[in-house]
């Protein structure tokens, strides 16, 4: 178990009472097996909802907050609560904790991932315990009331962690609602999978989450595909349940990890950063890319989209599909002018300028695996 990392995110209907204000009973709970936790040897980072929930109330509302003002108004007055109560139930302990505020939009600057990293990074070092949630009060379509479990799994893939633990009402990912359905069937193990989204799967959320099981189960694919094992259920009866989880004796699902890639770079690439454009390359490139280990030069793009500045993440496809990712050396704008050509060509144009449209170290090829859904159509191309 030492040295270990385990990233644990806790919903909002695991937080909260039948009114949907914060449970201190729930919140002391959750802050013991934690404790636990990190005193069997393990590095613990909490991603905890709860920021809206623990607002709204004194905002006024009576209601779940509907309009974006409402959820960031409530967000402002809910995020300092729940730290509070998080540092308050961590002291009975003696454990110290850390608020983390995150954006997706972190996670698409190299720069800020990597400052990101390095914030958390020392926090663990100094024994904290980060408690991390998303910047909600400044976050615009990436909010999502109560709902962390893509953050868990980015923040999972940053610190390259070995487990990420998903606390919810449901013990575990079913067949169908059991609630409605009592003979449903629990998924005790899931395996690495591409592509669409097991259609058996249930997506039924709480009455004060948002995120469902299939938004718990895009997020556990994200993780296992960064080489991190997964697991989804509710939290136990006893304080040493998270570390019961870890050794594989838990009552939920889990899901395997793929093998982990090499580097925080190429995980970055591959899974955390947003593409912000897409090429197309004629098949020549293809197999210099996938192939040979080759660089893209620019003579073999054929068709550039997006509006994409250099050094941003752009998605490459070949004749009969997506290749992979990699870090643009050109702009849009620029590549567009000079597709196809050769580079003594662009030398005599722009002089000192790097000749490879993405260099083979900032490249990741997917290699008949389906790309992580980071992006829409309508993030890709503007």
């Amino acid at each position: 178990m030492n040295h270990k990392t385990v990233i644990v995110k806790i919903g909002t209907s695991s937080l909260t009472d039948d009114s949907g204000k914060l449970d201190p009973e729930a919140l002391q709970t959750h802050a013991e097996a934690l404790t636990r936790l990190k005193q069997a040897g393990t590095r613990v980072v909490l991603v905890s909802s709860g920021a809206v929930a623990a607002g709204f109330h004194e905002l006024g509302l009576t209601h779940r907050p509907c309009s974006l003002a409402e959820k960031q108004a409530s967000a402002a007055i809910g995020q300092g609560h729940l730290v509070q109560r998080y540092r308050e139930a961590f002291a009975t302990h003696g454990e110290i904790c850390a608020q983390v505020l995150l954006t997706r939009s972190d996670f698409d600057h190299r720069i800020r991932f990597l400052n990101a990293l390095h914030t958390l990074q020392l926090l663990l070092e100094r024994d904290i315990i980060p408690v991390i949630n998303e910047n909600d009060s400044v976050a615009g379509d990436e909010i999502r009331w109560g709902d962390n479990d893509i953050l868990a799994a980015l923040v999972a893939g940053l610190l390259q962690a070995d487990w990420l633990l998903f606390v919810t009402d449901t013990d575990g990912l079913y067949t169908a609602n059991p609630l409605d359905h009592p003979q449903a069937e629990k998924i005790r193990r899931i395996p690495p999978f591409h592509g669409s989204m097991p259609a058996q799967v249930d997506n039924s959320k709480s009455r004060l989450g948002s995120g469902g099981m299939r938004s718990k189960l895009i997020a556990a694919r994200k993780a296992s595909r960064a080489g991190i094992r997964v697991y989804i259920g509710t939290a136990g009866k006893t304080p040493g349940w998270m570390l019961d989880a870890v050794k594989g004796r838990g009552s939920g699902t889990y899901m395997d990890a793929e093998p982990r890639r090499s580097s925080r770079k190429e995980q970055w690439i591959a899974a955390h950063s947003r593409p912000r454009g897409h090429l197309k390359v004629d098949d020549g490139a293809a197999q210099a890319l996938v192939e040979r280990g080759k660089s893209l030069l620019p003579c073999g793009v054929v068709e550039v989209g997006g509006d994409f500045e250099a050094g941003e993440i752009v998605e490459v496809a070949g004749p009969d599909g997506t290749l992979g990712r990699g870090v643009a050396r050109f702009s849009a704008p620029l590549l567009r002018r000079v597709k196809g050509w050769s580079t003594r060509e662009i030398s005599r144009l722009i002089p000192n300028h790097p000749e490879e449209v993405i260099h083979r170290n900032d490249w990741v090829s997917f290699r008949g695996e389906a790309p992580s859904t980071n992006r829409s159509p309508q993030e890709a191309s503007r």
